[in-house]
């Protein structure tokens, strides 16, 4: 994390990835004290609307930090260090899961909650959010579902190449090929059903069944639950067989 704290222009993203946070609380701010502007008063669509922004840099940072979390220790021959110490699978893609889970907890989560104290403070009471209680876990059940989705994906990922820029293109092609797809199906069958081809789409489609929105596709919420566990699990698998593959120390 230090490393990547280091580099100017990561910490040029995190100031991007918190620039509509700023916009966001100067609305709420303006909806608060002009009567002119109360229509720019917050409302449980709103948050949702800004996690789906949110979502953008999800995708940069995700490509940023991950890319090379294990693909950089294949290329170095690192991973039979790591493994020779009493460090078991399990806990060496924990540790590398938990560094790109609280960067994006941080463009995602971290900000939600905070607009959401922000709209309290301003407004000065409690009213929103009694009349909007299920924000709380609204808002911590959907950016938990943008960063497993994102970090797990990524790892699986990163541990099939040494090259993190060509892990960076196949995450961006993944998420981009299966949304292109969805799309494309769509547009031919006039269906939207098949919105579980592109965990985008899926992930949006929960977020409107989580924030009580009326939902976009035709999509299940079960099947777009499947759909992600599905992803999530394969990714497990993948992790489980690419890190056992080096651990080979006798």
């Amino acid at each position: 994390m230090k490393t990547v704290l280091a580099k100017r222009t990561f910490l040029a993203l995190l100031l991007f990835a918190w620039a509509p946070f700023i916009v966001r609380a100067v609305q709420v701010y303006v909806a608060a004290n002009f009567q002119q502007a109360s229509f720019l008063a917050p409302k449980a669509e709103t948050f949702f609307d800004f996690l789906g922004q949110q979502g953008l840099f999800v995708f940069f940072v995700t490509i940023y930090v991950g890319a090379g979390l294990i693909a950089n220790d294949r290329r170095a021959n690192a991973l039979q260090v790591y493994l020779s110490k009493p460090l078991t699978r399990a806990e060496y893609v924990a540790g590398k899961l938990a560094i790109l889970f609280l960067f994006l907890v941080g463009v995602t989560w971290l900000p939600a909650i905070l607009l959401l104290l922000i709209q309290i403070l301003f407004a000065g009471s409690m009213t929103f959010l009694r009349e909007n209680v299920f924000l709380l876990p609204a808002i911590t059940l959907f950016s938990l579902l943008q960063v497993l989705v994102a970090s797990t994906t990524m790892l699986a990922l990163s541990s099939m190449s040494k090259s993190s820029r060509f892990v960076g293109v196949m995450y961006a092609g993944l998420i981009f090929f299966t949304s292109a797809l969805f799309n494309a199906i769509r547009g031919i069958t006039g269906r939207s059903s098949l919105a579980w081809i592109s965990p985008a789409d899926t992930l949006e489609q929960l977020g409107h069944v989580i924030f009580r929105l009326e939902p976009k596709f035709d999509l299940p919420p079960a099947a777009a639950i499947l759909a992600l566990f599905v992803l999530i699990a394969g990714s497990a698998i993948i992790l489980e067989r690419r890190v056992r593959g080096v651990e080979v120390v006798q």
